[in-house]
């Protein structure tokens, strides 16, 4: 590791929670470059939620490379581009009844929220935006004044000028409706906030510790939306693409965004972004909002492969499955270990293990890192430990390293692997 210490910025993030070098890698499973083993629960942040190198994939990349297939191409017309484009909007966007313009953006996704909230702007003719608290939408200068954590702002950045942070679906607790609130503040003329150009949520909130929103409090945002003009952008670009359990995390509410920002998993490991926009609001000039690597056509090429797997809804099922594994395991390690005040929340194939005890989630994670498993903290403090297995995996191996999560707590009370106290059995959601 001392290449990476001498000759890679500070910057640097996720090298300091998995201090090894990684060389290969399938599905759920990685290898250092010593031939350890890890599982990975951690899934490059989401992206890879179709696991690591899918055997379709790589081999619809050889074959593209294989015959010369553009790489680089800015937003020129390309077969590749042509077919995702085509397989999307079929596999995707008709059997939903969802109409959108697509807008390749640069291939990350804090560019898609660039863009989205650029737009929002320019169709309204108004500068304010409403984000949420613990929110999170990239580190780019629009994002980063969306982006709520206090760890990643500095005064010399320019501050979060005319965006406005309402409070999160059970930010309060029960006891106050958030989204009732925020519609009392747009609708005062003397509440201080002005009706904003967009309002920008993620249904999931990964980042800001897997904070969920319920349906009811979706569906009160969008009529609040409607009533004003109001943009609604859902940034889909954690939780979408089947990590939810759908296709969109905000199909079970059965809203439709005005926006919808992705990226991340929709290409398969490859850099791949767009937004999703209601055609008229897509009122961009030629040019308007561009960037070099817009059109990614690599990315292309996996994302067409990544469709097929929304052909029939076995995914999609065996995500519930499985994220009743995952919840069901996680609350009974709650109830094992009360002492720790824990509690797990999520839906789908995104858990957050919240361990209130300052400090604890960062050891746990450090734990299961020695002992072969890939797992990342979040939230403000860094107290939940967040779980995003490929939604690929084996549920054989998904049981294994939820049982070294157990071990793993065990490990922290008792200061040793064995024996274990709190042997949790699974119930058998298969």
């Amino acid at each position: 590791m001392n290449n990476f210490m001498e000759f890679e910025s500070e910057v640097r993030s996720y090298v300091r929670s998995f201090p090894t070098v990684f060389e290969r890698a399938e599905n759920a499973v990685i290898w250092d470059e010593q031939g350890n083993e890890y599982l990975d629960f951690f899934a490059g942040a989401g992206t890879l939620n179709y696991g690591h190198n899918p055997e379709q994939v790589n081999q619809a990349l050889i074959n593209y490379l294989s015959n010369q297939g553009i790489l680089h191409s800015l937003d020129k017309a390309t077969v590749a581009k042509k077919r995702f484009m085509e397989a999307f909007y079929q596999t995707i966007l008709m059997p939903r009844n969802l109409d959108y313009k697509i807008q390749f953006t640069g291939p990350t996704g804090t560019n898609a929220v660039e863009a989205a909230i650029k737009l929002a702007r320019r169709v309204t003719q108004r500068s304010n935006v409403i984000a949420f608290t613990q929110g999170y939408h990239g580190l780019t200068m629009g994002s980063l004044a969306l982006t709520a954590n206090d760890y990643y702002q500095n005064q010399s950045y320019g501050g979060r000028a005319n965006v406005y942070h309402a409070p999160y679906d059970g930010y309060f607790g029960s006891s106050i409706n958030t989204a009732e609130y925020l519609r009392q503040l747009v609708e005062d003329s003397s509440s201080g906030v002005s009706i904003p150009a967009a309002i920008i949520l993620e249904t999931i909130q990964g980042e800001g510790g897997v904070n969920t929103a319920a349906k009811e409090w979706l569906q009160d945002i969008e009529k609040l939306c409607k009533a004003h003009d109001i943009i609604l952008i859902i940034d889909d670009i954690q939780v979408g693409n089947g990590r939810s359990g759908e296709y969109f995390s905000f199909e079970f509410a059965g809203i439709k965004p005005d926006i919808i920002c992705m990226s991340k998993a929709i290409g398969g490991g490859l850099p791949l972004a767009f937004t999703l926009i209601k055609p008229e609001l897509d009122q961009w000039q030629p040019g308007e909002h561009t960037g070099t690597f817009r059109g990614n056509n690599l990315a292309f090429v996996a994302a067409t492969e990544l469709l097929k797997n929304w052909t029939t809804d076995d995914l999609s099922q065996e995500v519930h499955k499985k994220g009743c594994i995952i919840k069901d395991y996680l609350e009974q390690l709650v109830s094992a270990y009360p002492e720790l005040d824990m509690s797990v929340r999520g839906r789908g194939m995104i858990w957050g293990l919240d361990i209130p005890q300052p400090g604890l989630a960062k050891q746990l994670s450090r734990v299961l890192f020695e002992n072969n498993l890939l797992v990342e903290t979040c939230g403000k403090d860094d107290h939940v430990v967040k779980l995003l297995p490929p939604l690929t995996i084996d549920s054989a191996q998904l049981e294994e390293g939820l049982r070294k999560i157990g071990f793993g707590i065990e490990e922290l009370i008792n200061r040793e692997m064995t024996p274990l106290h709190h042997d949790i059995p699974f119930t058998n959601h298969f």
